[in-house]
């Protein structure tokens, strides 16, 4: 980042020189420790991974991808981003913050894509998601239903079902908040 930012500035630097610089002043990095929810050991029942982790796609509106993530500020402590991506344009078409994590967060940015990306009816469109409470609630399925839309369920503990997503904010997290 830093050399990015050298870079822009009018700098001519090199990845490894400043990379050296760094060392040899001292300078590292700030890595914050991630977030760990509570784990709850309760069985939950799997549902159909339609995905298989096959993301590629040859237009817009064929795979979306879902999820919610934690973001920690001065102010209002834990906070909730909900986040609605496309998966052909790597484009963040519809999201959702706030202070719980509930499922009016998840449905407020599904529709916000929805209406983004003009869509009426969604027949034919993949939406990949978690196995979040939010995500498998009755209100956000008859919300799928009524679109016409193919849930996907990642698998339980396995976040690369939902890479796209989860590598979205994950960037977000370390270089933005």
């Amino acid at each position: 980042k830093i050399t990015h930012q050298l870079i822009q500035s009018g700098w001519k630097v090199s990845l490894k020189r400043v990379q050296r610089l760094m060392r040899e002043l001292g300078i590292r990095s700030i890595i914050r420790k991630k977030y760990r929810p509570a784990s709850n050991h309760e069985k939950v029942e799997s549902r159909e991974n339609l995905l298989k982790q096959d993301f590629s796609t040859t237009s817009i509106n064929q795979k979306w991808s879902a999820d919610i993530t934690y973001i920690h500020t001065q102010k209002e402590g834990w906070t909730y981003l909900a986040s609605v991506m496309d998966l052909y344009s790597r484009k963040i078409i519809g999201y959702s913050y706030g202070k719980q994590m509930t499922t009016p967060i998840v449905v407020e940015a599904f529709q916000q894509a929805m209406q983004n990306q003009q869509l009426k009816d969604g027949k034919g469109l993949i939406l990949q998601t978690d196995l979040g409470t939010q995500y498998t609630s009755y209100e956000f399925e008859n919300l799928l239903l009524q679109y016409h839309i193919n849930h996907s369920y990642s698998r339980k503990g396995t976040p690369y079902d939902n890479s796209g997503i989860e590598s979205f904010h994950a960037t977000l997290k370390k270089e933005e908040v």
